[in-house]
């Protein structure tokens, strides 16, 4: 049977190669996204993949954003949260505005969306989850204070998910991902960024493409006695 899957942010970058992968692997993909309408717009016509415009900040966009893909694709079976965002600064420097949008958006838009599609899920007796966190998230990182914390809560919402899905068949898993090739990363100052690649062992950056078939292995009938875990895919930069 077809399985039906959301990805949160799903139309750049790293969410562009999930929505991708997981088309490939067989699945009926929605890729959500912000409020880029040209890209989604160029995405959609290039991959023939359907976008959804919602704020995964908002509970009640985020309701009414599955329950759409549900009537226009089938139940929701998949759900990747990859939407995220960045405000970085010191924490001197950090306004109130920066640490709520970092936390509404990261972690915030993960209960949001698990919310709206897991009690489906444990229903039918099937369903996988899977939250992107970083490697910021594990280690820490100057200046991220709030997309620290966002990440490693999302660590927390993992595992203790997780414990609420597993006897209805529902896995909940985790997949923090190193520096990864992305326009986010290019817009590094070279010299930071060369910094950045001399502390990966493996000695380049990620692709996304990397990031996507770990997350499509998560995500397949293949991964169910596989739950509450985190994959670390990040060249060796960060291991525990």
């Amino acid at each position: 049977m077809t399985r039906t899957a959301i990805v949160t942010g799903g139309t750049r970058g790293i969410g562009e190669a999930i929505s991708l992968a997981l088309q490939q692997a067989g699945m009926s993909v929605a890729a959500n996204y912000a409020g880029n309408d040209e890209k989604a717009a160029a995405f959609s016509q290039r991959t023939g993949i359907p976008v959804y415009r919602w704020d995964v900040g908002d509970y009640t966009a985020c309701q009414e954003g599955c329950e759409q893909v549900a009537a226009d694709l089938g139940p929701v079976d998949i759900l990747v949260n990859n939407a995220g965002i960045t405000r970085d600064a010191t924490l001197q420097r950090m306004s109130l505005d920066m640490w709520e949008d970092v936390i509404r958006i990261n972690l915030g838009g993960c209960f949001n969306m698990a919310k709206a599609v897991f009690g489906g899920m444990r229903d039918r007796g099937w369903g996988r989850i899977v939250n992107i966190g970083s490697i910021n998230g594990q280690g820490g990182q100057y200046g991220q204070v709030n997309y620290a914390a966002a990440k490693s809560g999302i660590h927390g919402f993992t595992k203790a998910l997780a414990q609420e899905g597993a006897k209805f068949g529902v896995t909940v898993n985790a997949l923090a991902p190193g520096y990864i090739d992305t326009d986010m990363v290019a817009a590094v100052p070279e010299t930071v960024l060369e910094k950045i690649v001399a502390k990966i062992p493996v000695g380049r950056l990620g692709k996304a493409e990397e990031i996507a078939r770990g997350v499509a292995f998560l995500c397949s009938e293949d991964a169910g006695f596989l739950t509450g875990s985190t994959l670390s895919i990040n060249g060796g930069q960060h291991m525990y």
